[in-house]
């Protein structure tokens, strides 16, 4: 080939590839729109979620929903102490006597969740036994809507696919998450949507902080179960991550409650499947 027709050929090469980069660069990126917030406790909208929003996922969400079993922990969270019964106060107006997906939340727990110390025994209430996990928590994000699912859950949720069972089904409720204070881990089903907001998916499924709200930006609620195991002040400092439940190890969490998965499983004769299979994980050379 001669030297003039390299130095076409490179040429055409090099214009090609620049518009390329220059097509891309010119691409627009979907962000999300704005949506209307929904503050737990700060407005009087409902607590099964809010009407439809627009949402244009980013290949950063999608790329988050594809890491499906990687949940990295999410540290130095404030978080605070809330119980199902909770009357209304200053810093959290909204009363706990039902939850986002559950209205009858206190009936069907089986009572009020006293928080004194001195009225529980062990880990529940001293005056009944629970029929629910009195290990709970809230995260600041409903995956509901008044109708179906929020326009970004199939998105955002990593196992959304997987949990859906339905538009009138929270793919949230009930999940298992990691609660680490200093050398100590609790684990808790994620109950209700707060503290203050239900709309928080970049950080709950994401990478931001939690906002600025009245308890000191915090972007956690536990149960007094989860208080009393890690050691916890009324307001204090974990972190926490989503965990699958066969990454759940047993615990006092795993004592109480239909909801409770351990539970479930026991009923049903699944546990001693469960357990082997545990096992035989641990068992084979890596």
């Amino acid at each position: 080939m001669k030297p003039g027709t390299i130095t076409h050929t490179a040429a055409v090469l090099l214009s090609s590839v620049t518009s390329l980069f220059s097509q891309a660069a010119a691409a627009p990126q979907l962000q999300p729109s704005k949506v209307k917030l929904s503050k737990k406790g700060e407005t009087g909208e409902s607590r099964g979620g809010s009407g439809p929003a627009v949402f244009a996922p980013t290949s950063r969400t999608l790329s988050m929903a594809a890491a499906r079993d990687q949940y990295p922990w999410k540290k130095d969270i404030v978080t605070t102490v809330f119980w199902i019964g909770e009357k209304p106060t200053a810093n959290n107006p909204t009363p706990n006597k039902s939850s986002s997906w559950d209205h009858e939340w206190t009936k069907n727990y089986g009572g009020f969740d006293d928080p004194d110390k001195g009225d529980r025994r062990g880990y529940i209430p001293a005056a009944f036994t629970p029929r629910q996990n009195p290990f709970y928590v809230a995260l600041p994000y409903n995956d509901k809507a008044r109708e179906g699912h929020r326009p970004e859950a199939p998105h955002v949720v990593p196992w959304f696919k997987e949990a859906y069972q339905g538009p009138g089904v929270s793919t949230c409720k009930g999940r298992w998450l990691a609660i680490r204070h200093g050398n100590r881990v609790a684990y808790a089903q994620w109950e209700d949507a707060g503290p203050f907001r239900t709309d928080h998916w970049q950080y709950v499924f994401g990478n931001e902080r939690p906002k600025p709200n009245l308890n000191q930006g915090a972007g956690l609620d536990v149960s007094p179960a989860v208080r009393d195991f890690l050691g916890l002040q009324d307001t204090d400092v974990t972190d926490w991550k989503f965990v699958d439940f066969d990454d759940v190890p047993h615990g006092p969490w795993a004592q109480y409650g239909d909801n409770n998965t351990f539970v479930q499983n026991e009923r049903s004769g699944r546990t001693a499947v469960v357990e082997r299979r545990k096992v035989s994980a641990e068992i084979v050379p890596r």
